[in-house]
């Protein structure tokens, strides 16, 4: 994986060459533009514009990514110099937040692409999960423009909601994002480590990005022991899932840098390959971005000239009797979805119990052998003061605890693995009966969609788990509770510190043996209300497709023959402006 740090190889291109290469990408986009909306496809026409405006600017995303309250927006403010995005101690950020080089002042857009200027200070009324629970107020982008020096070359930072949060859509919003982004930024954390979450996103970026920055943030809050074991974590499953290594993780304090306080630690170095990637790489990303914004876009609108000149070939009665069939398909598997989700839940919770079961008797068979084992070793430590013969029975609780769940983890995630592609396979048959229906009703615009729903949509993580390690000691002692062990350990008396040895015991197997549970129960969860949105998403845009072809057929067909042969010269040639605006465009 390559870093923002590291040379890249640039086109050798004189800035007039570069220029005019993205005035031509401009023009094309323009046109493109103009097709889309001669055919009605208004949200096409509206990506092409904003594309073409944004590369004419020169303009790249670096989309700052990864779990919730990992500190991705603290971190941008502090790279920014000051406080703009939210942050609190819920999931924050609800919508993609474009950060961006000009005078200061922000603006919002409407589900209709119409832009609205809003004061910096009112921005989180709009992109927090507070003040716009799961985007109920429909807003489909945010930019604010700062004179930041670090931004003046085109670099464009992106706050994106946190993954795995309780929000799901919050996780759906940055994962529809993906498509943008040019570089990134995964900020990983030490407590806990790299989720499956994060490494599912890197993966998808990974496949169309190749500018990567990996930062551990809240480095002052754990040890250096922790981070370590953090880093050599994150390095070792970054280096599985993408089959190359990370030879680079920034530890940084995201807080610590906006404060101006505390070490500095590799946050020169960070700063300092974000310049180089603006300097060296920038002009390339935007490029780069270019040609993939025109195939996605040439795509979409071949399909919809595709399914335009089908409806306008055939009889306008078929295509109503089609149409009247497609709604009737589309409201039963509406009415259906709520029968769809009792099946998901009950195999959620089934799969759920499955592990609960398998939890309570390896706790059965396990634990009392471990509290025998921690009363042998406590009678072999040596007798100290009070503190520290609490850390010292401490740490052996936690050792006993380690021995006897690792290998028992280490079971649980190759079963949890196998149960969780069986369920995931489950749902998604279950999902694809709606596409059954819609295929037996005779529309053949569902061929024609991009995405068929499949595990990889529903379920990107179904065979990846990994399991926190003991890394975490017994807090320590108030001062008062520091002065009362001392008190004790000089009066002789051990019971006490014993008998919280074995709560603590209790403590961590507890904590640690349910993990298996709730990851599982997280995933399948996140995964259902992934796999229901994209069935939602999958109906209305065959139904929107189909009804404006319809349209547009029966005012052609209306007008008479001479009318129908224009409108089907017009879309040949249409579509052959769009092979050579886009010779690259993949045929769907």
């Amino acid at each position: 994986m390559k870093g923002f740090g590291e040379n890249h190889s640039v086109d050798p291109l004189s800035n007039s060459f570069a220029s005019s290469a993205f005035e031509l990408s401009g023009e094309e986009l323009g046109r493109l533009a103009q097709l889309a909306d001669s055919f009605g496809a208004e949200s096409i026409a509206a990506a092409s514009r904003e594309l073409a405006e944004r590369i004419a600017g020169g303009r790249f995303y670096v989309a700052c990514v990864g779990q919730f309250k990992r500190g991705k927006s603290t971190l941008l403010d502090a790279l920014i110099g000051e406080t703009i995005l939210p942050t609190g101690i819920i999931p924050v950020t609800t919508v993609p937040t474009v950060v961006r080089y000009g005078q200061r002042r922000a603006r919002i857009r409407a589900p209709d692409h119409a832009w609205t200027d809003i004061p910096v200070v009112e921005v989180e009324k709009y992109v927090s999960e507070e003040h716009n629970p799961e985007n109920a107020k429909r807003i489909t982008g945010v930019e604010i423009f700062l004179p930041t020096a670090l931004l003046a070359s085109g670099m464009c930072f992106v706050d994106t909601p946190g993954l795995g949060s309780v929000f799901a859509g919050n996780t759906a919003a940055t994962r529809e994002f993906i498509p943008h982004i040019d570089a990134a930024m995964v900020v990983i954390g030490a407590d806990p480590p790299i989720s499956g979450d994060e490494l599912a996103i890197v993966e998808a970026v990974a496949a169309q990005v190749r500018d990567f920055l990996i930062v551990l943030n809240k480095a002052d809050r754990v040890t250096e022991k922790e981070r370590v074991a953090a880093v050599a974590f994150a390095r070792k499953m970054l280096a599985s899932r993408l089959h190359r290594p990370v030879e680079r993780i920034y530890e940084i304090s995201a807080i610590e840098r906006l404060e101006n306080r505390g070490a500095e630690r590799d946050w020169p170095q960070l700063v300092g390959d974000l310049e180089n990637l603006a300097g060296n790489s920038g002009q390339s990303l935007a490029a780069t971005a270019r040609d993939r914004g025109l195939r996605r876009i040439s795509g979409q609108l071949q399909r919809v000239v595709r399914e335009e000149r089908e409806a306008l070939l055939r009889p306008v009665e078929e295509s109503e009797r089609r149409i009247a069939n497609l709604r009737t398909t589309i409201a039963d598997a509406e009415r259906s979805m709520s029968d769809l989700a009792y099946l998901f839940i009950a195999e959620q919770h089934r799969l759920s119990r499955v592990f609960a079961e398998r939890r309570n008797e390896f706790l059965k068979h396990h634990q009392a052998t471990m509290h025998t084992e921690l009363d042998i070793a406590m009678q072999s430590i040596r007798r100290r003061s009070g503190p520290r013969f609490r850390r010292d029975v401490m740490r052996e609780a936690q050792e006993i605890a380690k021995r006897h769940l690792m290998p028992w983890l280490s079971d649980e995630q190759s079963f949890a693995g196998q149960a969780f592609r069986i369920t995931a396979q489950r749902f998604v048959d279950m999902g694809n009966d709606f596409v059954t229906r819609l295929a037996a009703a005779g529309v053949p615009e569902l061929a024609n969609m991009p995405r068929p729903l499949d595990a990889e949509q529903g379920f990107p993580e179904r065979s990846r788990f990994h399991f926190y390690d003991f890394i975490e000691l017994a807090q320590p002692a108030s001062p008062l509770r520091f002065v009362a062990d001392l008190m004790l350990g000089l009066a002789g008396w051990r019971r006490g510190f014993q008998r919280a040895a074995h709560e603590f015991l209790d403590h961590l197997l507890e904590t640690n043996s349910v993990r298996v549970q709730s990851d599982v129960d997280r995933r399948v969860g996140d995964g259902k209300s992934r796999l229901e949105a994209a069935i939602r998403i999958l109906l209305r845009e065959v139904s929107a497709v189909a009804e404006r072809a319809l349209t547009h057929a029966r005012a052609a067909q209306a007008a008479g023959a001479d009318a129908v042969q224009t409108a089907l010269a017009r879309m040949a040639s249409a579509e052959e402006e769009i092979e050579r605006l886009c010779p690259a465009a993949p045929t769907p």
